[in-house]
């Protein structure tokens, strides 16, 4: 098994982890920050827009079984990356879409995709995706783990959470845990 990480800001990472958790290949999934300049952020700090961090997942995965570019076609999958700085009703830096990248292979990979997103026109507006270099990630405190799963009857999981999560599973049934 080779373990690689990867670290997505896909808006709210309890819709990031909630799908992330379900491919094949995928070992951990952990919301947390990124991003910022405030060292171990709460969740309360990053939902005022100033410590700068974005709502992230970090998804540790086996390489041996997954690719960083099938990451990344999850990734742009899951959210609208033409949306600056909001996921719908979701509206703050902290929602941004963002790709830390650990080392010049996942550079290279986020940037060559969202080029060839951005020249087909997938969406009417360009992707506004930040692709920037992983610093350093501050886990989430206990309760946003497995947010859906702990909280199924919770309104945004009703309204958001679960919609997303039974569109991607739908999209990539051939690639998530049975």
């Amino acid at each position: 098994m080779k373990e690689n990480t990867a670290i997505f800001g896909a808006g709210c990472f309890w819709c990031t982890e909630a799908c992330f958790a379900e491919l094949n290949g995928v070992i951990s999934v952990k919301p947390g920050f990124s991003g910022g300049h405030v060292k171990n952020p709460s969740y309360e700090q990053v939902c005022t827009g100033n410590t700068g961090h974005a709502e992230v997942a970090q998804i540790i995965y086996d390489a041996d079984l997954l690719s960083f570019k099938e990451l990344l076609k999850v990734f742009w999958f899951i959210h609208d990356p033409t949306q600056l700085n909001r996921q719908g009703n979701d509206i703050g830096t902290h929602y941004r879409s963002a790709i830390f990248f650990h080392d010049e292979i996942q550079r290279k990979e986020a940037e060559a995709y969202k080029k060839t997103l951005n020249e087909q026109k997938v969406w009417e507006q360009p992707v506004v995706t930040e692709i920037s270099k992983f610093e350093d990630f501050y886990p989430a405190e206990a309760y946003h783990n497995n947010y859906l799963e702990n909280n199924p009857e919770n309104m945004y999981c009703q309204a958001v959470v679960r919609p997303k999560l039974e569109r991607f599973k739908h999209a990539f049934a051939s690639q998530i845990n049975r």
